[in-house]
């Protein structure tokens, strides 16, 4: 059975639509691992992914019968645009039913390369039943987007570039899975020619279908799959795909949506392309591997395998990024509600580079603050600095694992200006994005004025924006104004903001 999928993939026919794509070395990711790392670059086809390569060799070999009915593809997106190049160089009418899921980019680009787009269900799986009702009431032809003879043999021509363009087989391969067609295809190749090569496929942790199939001895529907890879939102792995994985691949492993996140900043740092989710599996796996199984001086791949993202999901992207690499660690620490608190905790801090301060008044007794603060990953100075806060008296919590708290919390804290605190005076600060000037911000403060109210984030702008609230004798105001003129920061006073008013000041029952 290899034998006559070697045969088949050496035949496939990818060219009129697919280009061949470099095989990159990703030099910082390369020093960060202590291995050779390379990036296979199928982000850089026409369609920004490799499923061209699939549709077309399925595409060119249907009869003339089948091609003048039409076809009908399933899709999250980059098969679909896949299926609407082949088509439009082939001259074949397709229709490609989306998820109502699907990233903009994508629906916009499959309608550019004139296809006719069918909006339908939540994920891959919905979407499929809709196609096999077009099968059905049309006639058209069904092209699988992982499951089937030539879609597996045209992937696979990856496998067949990365062995030419390698000066030697390589010691790892590192492969995204969601049905299984890319994986199943470079596998078979792969294991062909070169036997000795470790080959792995990686999996979203909320969509691991192969995974749980290889768990079960057989193929499973999982209950539910994730959606922000959504190009490898698969409930079930195919039939035909999840055969040659048992036979090829040596492992298979999932990764988080943070570690996915940094992955995409990786990738971006070494080659300035940002990659889709499901594009920076991969190199998502190839690092938590290499990490956890202690390896250096290996030579290891991974593929880019897509870049067709929304725009607006980079927002999440770099916020989830710093936690995904281990370099930001968030705490809930209670500190003193008393003046000056806030100045000895940032002391208690250190040097350390902070990257959030969320903090409201509750009580007289303490206060809890929400802080970020940027690590370094592998050593041990976290473990540090919250034991050396216990030992100061702090009660610290650590939330850098805690999905509520980073998805939710961080942009709830706050409330309602109590009664006990008197008059709140709130102002909105800009100061230079650089270690050290929150503290001089609060070192400015002195210890004369309350703080009840605090609000920052680093957002990676030059300038850093603070929101703060204080509890102000009306005999200070002045001095306090002449505080912040003397710190030399750009402020201004928010106390009769509307915003500020109807959410976080005192509650007018009147």
């Amino acid at each position: 059975m290899a034998q006559s999928y070697i045969k088949r993939i050496l035949n496939a026919q990818v060219y009129d639509v697919a280009r061949e794509t470099p095989l990159d070395p990703a030099p910082l990711l390369s020093a960060r691992l202590g291995n050779h790392a390379l990036l296979k670059r199928e982000d850089l086809q026409p369609v920004f992914s490799f499923k061209c390569r699939g549709a077309y060799n399925k595409m060119i070999h249907l009869d003339e019968a089948s091609r003048a009915a039409g076809v009908v593809a399933a899709s999250a997106g980059n098969h679909a645009q896949g299926v609407a190049l082949a088509a439009s160089k082939l001259g074949i009418k397709a229709k490609i039913v989306m998820p109502v899921t699907t990233p903009l980019i994508k629906v916009e680009a499959v309608r550019a390369l004139g296809a006719k787009v069918v909006l339908s269900g939540d994920s891959f799986d919905d979407a499929a039943v809709r196609a096999a009702a077009l099968v059905e009431a049309e006639g058209l032809t069904f092209i699988h987007p992982f499951d089937d003879p030539d879609v597996i043999a045209g992937q696979a021509t990856v496998a067949v570039e990365l062995v030419r363009q390698a000066s030697r087989p390589l010691d790892y391969v590192f492969v995204c899975c969601g049905g299984g067609g890319l994986l199943a295809g470079m596998a078979t190749y792969l294991r062909y020619v070169w036997p000795q090569t470790k080959i792995i496929g990686v999996e979203p942790e909320d969509a691991a279908c192969v995974q749980a199939a290889l768990h079960k001895g057989r193929r499973v529907t999982l209950r539910e799959v994730g959606l922000f890879a959504d190009g490898c939102a698969v409930a079930q792995v195919g039939k035909e795909t999840f055969r040659l994985i048992r036979e090829s691949v040596d492992d298979v492993m999932t990764v988080s949506t943070d570690e996915i996140c940094a992955a995409v900043k990786d990738i971006f740092e070494d080659t300035r392309a940002i990659a889709e989710p499901a594009g920076a599996l991969a190199v998502a796996g190839m690092k938590k591997y290499a990490l956890q199984h202690r390896i250096s001086g290996a030579t290891m791949a991974a593929t880019v395998s897509g870049a067709n993202t929304n725009f607006d999901r980079l927002r999440y992207i770099s916020e989830r990024t710093e936690i995904g690499e281990r370099r930001e660690a968030v705490l809930s620490v209670t500190i003193p509600e008393r003046p000056g608190a806030f100045r000895a905790f940032c002391n208690a801090i250190g040097k350390r580079n902070v990257t959030e301060f969320n903090y409201r008044y509750e009580t007289a007794a303490a206060a809890r603050v929400f802080v970020g603060l940027t690590v370094t990953p592998g050593d041990d100075s976290l473990d540090a600095l919250q034991r050396n806060l216990r030992e100061g008296g702090y009660r610290v919590l650590d939330l850098t694992d805690n999905e509520t708290a980073k998805l939710h919390l961080r942009h709830m804290i706050g409330g309602r200006q109590p009664d006990d605190i008197g008059e709140e005076i709130v102002f909105r600060v800009e100061f230079p994005e650089r270690p050290g000037s929150l503290l001089q911000f609060l070192n400015a403060l002195g210890n004369e004025f309350s703080i009840t109210l605090f609000h920052y984030r680093n957002h990676g702008a030059a300038y850093g924006r603070i929101l703060v609230g204080m509890q102000v004798p009306p005999g200070k105001r002045a001095q306090l104004r002449k505080a912040l003129l003397r710190l030399g920061y750009p402020f201004w006073e928010e106390s009769d903001n509307p915003a500020y008013l109807e959410y976080l000041g005192r509650l007018n029952t009147d």
